[in-house]
């Protein structure tokens, strides 16, 4: 009986410490912000290279039409 209560003890403080180590890692990356600033410095100029190189369609090229209007 004395063994299984020590199993449990230890078994409730390793995943206590755990817990707290992830609450404490968790409250840092909040309070530094530093997912925002991984998007910002990582992720944001991954997207912008990628799409500000597509191809896209120059509107101010297109002939105006006055007399053609999109069917609604």
């Amino acid at each position: 009986m004395k063994k299984i209560k020590c199993r449990i003890v230890k078994f409730c403080l390793k995943f206590l410490g755990i817990f707290l180590l992830a609450n404490i890692a968790l409250f840092v990356v909040f309070f530094f912000d530093l997912d925002g600033k991984l998007m910002f410095n990582v992720v944001e100029p991954f997207l912008k290279k990628h799409y500000d190189n597509m191809p896209r369609k120059d509107t101010l090229k297109e002939a105006y039409d006055m007399g053609k209007f999109p069917k609604y």
